[in-house]
């Protein structure tokens, strides 16, 4: 079973690389003016979302401990994440402020994860 929870944090992983990526691929533009949210932000954030419900179920199948508070405020933030992500995901430019809300709030979370024992 540790095989396969290492394979659900490794693509854990792999959304959150490709979240942070296409924000940082437009981090040129957002200056300016013309970000968006690029199909890999939304793939990223539901792999995220999917493998971090998948972790959770297995660790706790497992009898590891959870700490359920962080586990709580890491998914409200990213369910903040995919929303915004989702709902703007056609628009042309997206505005700098709301742009840099979702580098923020995904740095947030990585920063949640590893500094958060």
């Amino acid at each position: 079973m540790d095989v396969v929870i290492n394979i659900f944090v490794a693509l854990h992983i792999i959304g959150i690389a490709a979240l942070l990526g296409g924000f940082l691929t437009q981090m040129k533009a957002m200056g300016a003016g013309t970000a968006r949210f690029v199909p890999g932000m939304l793939h990223g954030a539901l792999t995220m979302l999917v493998t971090g419900v998948a972790l959770v179920g297995l660790n706790q199948m497992q009898d590891h401990s959870v700490n359920n508070i962080k586990i709580g405020i890491k998914m409200a933030v990213l369910v903040v994440i995919l929303a915004l992500v989702y709902v703007k995901r056609d628009e042309e430019k997206i505005a700098k402020p709301l742009f840099g809300a979702v580098g923020g709030l995904t740095m947030l979370n990585i920063f949640i994860a590893v500094l958060w024992t």
